[in-house]
């Protein structure tokens, strides 16, 4: 039986990888703080990775360790800690990592942000370029994935999830959307890369993410998803600057909408992926699971990413004008 690890476990996407472990036949050990239950069937270890001795309970050999933190100082600790007891380590980074944004098709020898230093408290990206850098000390019992956007029902991020919401929720009222010239999205299934991470054969860095599809003939799928037979609205990339509307994501925001001078950052070659036996959920399939999802959680309730209907009417009313 094979012994793996989850340096969490109990989150969004870690409790997916443990899940999918679970179905292979394996033991599986979720490290965490025990705020959220593991999925059936795992041993939850309580542990806070902010203690450095949070991993001594952890004294046993492992065929696989899985980590998924986006904080170095969390990836180090576990590396000296399990390195020497863990056949394969598997790094759930991210495509954030990349230094260039504006390049088209560009695979995993492009180059990286810097790296955060210790004690640095600075963005995500840094923070992942520094953790791949102490899985590196594994060498080839390491296998880092780059995942872009990870979307799927219960994404805590709300980002894919607000165009099913927002197209559903109008009826046939009006929905605001960016303009999509010269703009694609990638996305992964969270159960595709679940399944990809669950695999002690694989070595190397490889992107995880699906192929690109226009940003325009997305929005029409989740249109279509929910039926919603009102007018889109195209405000044009100024008028929402000078709006104070967001891109990409957080509150105010039109999620997945970037400046066109980052149009690369979803167009990242996937070859890696699909070669390793990577597997990529059509997105008319996701959407119709995620916009399911949104209904049962609520299409108005509070959201991290978007804007809320009465927001998204004051500006259709002052584009009108």
């Amino acid at each position: 039986m094979t012994d793996v690890l989850i340096l969490g476990g109990t989150g969004w996407l870690s409790g997916r990888i443990a899940r999918r472990w679970l179905d292979d036949g394996a033991r599986v050990t979720c490290l965490a703080r025990g705020e959220r239950p593991a999925p059936d069937g795992a041993v939850l270890v309580r542990g806070d990775r902010d203690d450095t001795g949070a991993y001594d309970q952890l004294d046993r050999d492992w065929d696989e360790v899985v980590d998924v933190s986006s904080r170095a100082w969390h990836v180090r600790d576990a590396v000296a800690a399990l390195g020497d007891r863990a056949a394969h380590w598997t790094y759930i980074s991210s495509m954030s990592v990349y230094a260039d944004a504006d390049v088209h098709g560009a695979d995993e020898s492009a180059p990286l942000d810097p790296p955060a230093q210790d004690g640095d408290e600075c963005e995500y990206a840094a923070q992942k370029v520094a953790a791949e850098g102490f899985v590196h000390a594994l060498d080839d019992r390491v296998h880092i994935i780059r995942p872009g956007l990870i979307v799927g029902p219960g994404d805590p991020s709300d980002r894919f999830g607000y165009w099913a919401a927002a197209f559903d929720r109008a009826g046939t009222e009006p929905v605001l959307v960016p303009s999509g010239d010269g703009r694609f999205v990638q996305v992964i299934d969270v159960d595709d890369l679940a399944s990809f991470a669950a695999n002690t054969e694989l070595t190397g860095i490889r992107n995880a993410i699906g192929d690109p599809r226009p940003f325009d003939d997305l929005l029409a799928a989740f249109r279509t998803a929910a039926a919603h037979t009102g007018p889109t609205v195209v405000a044009d990339d100024e008028w929402l600057e000078a709006h104070v509307v967001q891109p990409w994501m957080g509150e105010k925001s039109l999620p997945l909408w970037l400046p066109i001078e980052w149009s690369g950052f979803m167009t990242r070659s996937n070859a890696a992926f699909r070669a390793a036996g990577g597997t990529q959920t059509a997105v008319e399939s996701i959407i119709t699971r995620v916009l399911e999802d949104e209904r049962a959680r609520g299409l108005d309730r509070p959201r991290r990413a978007g804007l809320t209907r009465s927001e998204e009417r004051e500006l259709l009313a002052e584009l009108a004008s």
